[in-house]
């Protein structure tokens, strides 16, 4: 091989590995832009106090276990407690009894509890609502679509919302009986 031709091999060689890592480059860069612009399209939206509680509709687990089209806009001009939770939850375990405790007289004031599970499986639910005999109703949100809407991180995580539709209070974790009892009193209709 002559002078010449080894140069020529070895620019070749230079060209070829430039425009491999040139290509290399570019596809990073697509998938990067991709990625960008694919999580601006999300809605990373965080609802706060004051925010128009979004709706949804789920199935609800009813008393007879069937399950029935449950829509949060259905309760508007009533105050709701929107409890998000699950049957492996501890403090939620210990926080339901207060609440069917409150509900039948608070239901009377206009103010609904809805408790959406989380659960994976109904049979565990329709269990749960036997063992503890709850009346209030109970959606069914086993693809997590509004446990995402809402971003819902730890369990149990309440929102309370008032009888236009306003997130009023929201509160992470287990709410004790007393705090329970003031937060439905501050969403009943007509409360000052």
């Amino acid at each position: 091989m002559s002078r010449d031709q080894a140069k020529k091999t070895k620019e070749n060689k230079k060209r070829n590995r430039f425009i491999f890592r040139i290509s290399i480059l570019a596809i990073l860069v697509i998938a990067l832009i991709f990625a960008l612009v694919s999580n601006l399209q999300k809605d990373n939206t965080i609802y706060n106090v004051g925010d128009q509680a979004p709706d949804f509709k789920l199935n609800q687990i009813s008393h007879n276990n069937d399950l029935e089209s449950f829509r949060l806009s259905d309760y508007k001009g009533k105050g709701v407690m929107l409890n998000f939770w699950g049957t492996w939850c501890k403090p939620c375990k210990k926080e339901m009894p207060y609440m069917e405790q409150l509900y039948p007289k608070y239901k009377e004031k206009g103010v609904e509890i809805i408790a959406v599970s989380l659960d994976a499986t109904e049979l565990v639910v329709n269990r749960f609502i036997d063992d503890y005999n709850l009346t209030f109703p109970i959606p069914y949100d086993a693809k997590g679509e509004v446990k995402d809407l809402y971003k819902i991180g730890p369990i149990p995580s309440t929102f309370f919302i008032n009888p236009d539709g306003t997130i009023e209070h929201i509160v992470e974790g287990a709410l004790s009986l007393e705090s329970l009892e003031k937060h439905l009193q501050d969403i009943q209709p007509n409360a000052s």
